[in-house]
């Protein structure tokens, strides 16, 4: 049966892309100019970072985010506006001496995270739902249930809807918590991310046990970093989700070629209408996942 499918274009991120691809977006216009982009090329929902202009690292700076949204707002588009939260979790330690945090620290309280959604109110902002080994070496992500707790009230509070971010299955688990417990507003709304090292594989098996663990009447997207990621779209389509695809994931339109947020928008729409459904303008994205503006 035809439906309609929420299609996310994440615009930068904050990894290290900035020199592998002219097209990654670094200071607040560039983003938002990015985040029109994609709307006018049908994108229901744009998830928006930050970075230091100077620098073109991932920062927490209000300022920059209010900005973005500032510029958007006043276009000729109105996409959904999905903020991270998740910046400053980051917790680099000494293997040698564990309890000691080294260069490229940047971890603060969970609400201390929520400055910019204090401010701004977006629709959507992410809640990172555990934490995890970061790739290699010996970076950590921090988000342990107390903070997710606390975070996902306040969320509720601000009139938010928070994306829970699920990078394996115990994330997962206690998101459902979270649920029972009434922390999370209906319908909730979960985001399956799959190939962060080390979280949960680009496994398509793992992905629908995954789907077939999430609450009733949940709405769910996915994504799959890297090459995967437009196949991907593909994938969650046929279990029933929505689909997230931009550079914040994913720099490349085919081997070889680097994309644009607007091209990548536009080849989900594609394969989105190719399999039969369609692509859920902003306002149908707001009643599918019962948004407050």
């Amino acid at each position: 049966m035809s439906r309609k499918v929420i299609v996310t274009c994440a615009l930068t991120g904050a990894g290290d892309t900035v020199g592998k691809s002219e097209h990654v977006p670094v200071t607040p216009e560039q983003i938002a100019a990015n985040a029109i982009e994609a709307a006018r090329a049908g994108a229901s929902v744009v998830h928006i970072h930050v970075r230091d202009p100077k620098t073109g690292q991932g920062s927490r700076e209000d300022a920059y985010y209010e900005e973005v949204v500032r510029i958007v707002a006043e276009s000729d588009v109105d996409p959904v506006i999905n903020l991270t939260a998740g910046m400053g979790g980051d917790l680099f330690i000494d293997p040698a001496n564990p309890t000691t945090h080294v260069e490229g620290t940047d971890l603060v309280s969970g609400l201390e995270r929520l400055s910019h959604v204090e401010k701004i109110r977006p629709e959507v902002c992410t809640l990172d739902c555990g934490s995890l080994n970061f790739g290699e070496g010996s970076q950590l992500y921090i988000s342990t249930p107390d903070m997710l707790r606390e975070g996902a009230a306040r969320i509720r509070d601000l009139g938010v809807k928070p994306e829970l971010e699920i990078f394996d299955t115990g994330n997962l688990w206690f998101a459902n918590v979270m649920a029972e417990e009434g922390l999370l507003d209906p319908p909730p709304l979960y985001q399956l991310c799959m190939g962060i090292p080390y979280g949960a594989p680009v496994n398509a098996g793992l992905l629908k046990a995954m789907v077939q663990m999430l609450p009733e009447r949940a709405e769910f997207t996915s994504f799959a970093i890297g090459r995967h990621q437009l196949e991907w779209v593909e994938q969650s389509v046929a279990l029933g989700g929505h689909v997230r695809v931009g550079l914040e994931d994913n720099l490349y339109l085919s081997k070889g070629v680097l994309a644009t947020n607007a091209q990548l928008t536009e080849r989900a729409l594609d394969i989105v209408n190719s399999l039969g459904h369609s692509v859920a303008t902003p306002d149908e994205a707001r009643e599918i996942l019962k948004l407050e503006r």
